[in-house]
């Protein structure tokens, strides 16, 4: 009996280990396609508007 515990807690340890990697996966990938966006923003010219201030005359 205690070799079947033994055996369903390796079996629900190495599904908790599975689980947590397959996460880390994800997280890492979500991570390197946002570098990989960023990296090809760097090309485009600055698309932001030019906001001239001018003070009037006192």
């Amino acid at each position: 009996m205690k070799i079947i515990i033994l055996l369903i807690a390796l079996v629900l340890g190495f599904g908790a280990t599975c689980k947590k990697t397959a996460d880390d996966i994800k997280v890492a990938a979500a991570k390197h396609k946002l570098h990989l966006e960023q990296r090809e923003l760097r090309s485009y010219p600055n698309l932001l508007p030019e906001v001239l201030i001018v003070a009037p005359k006192a």
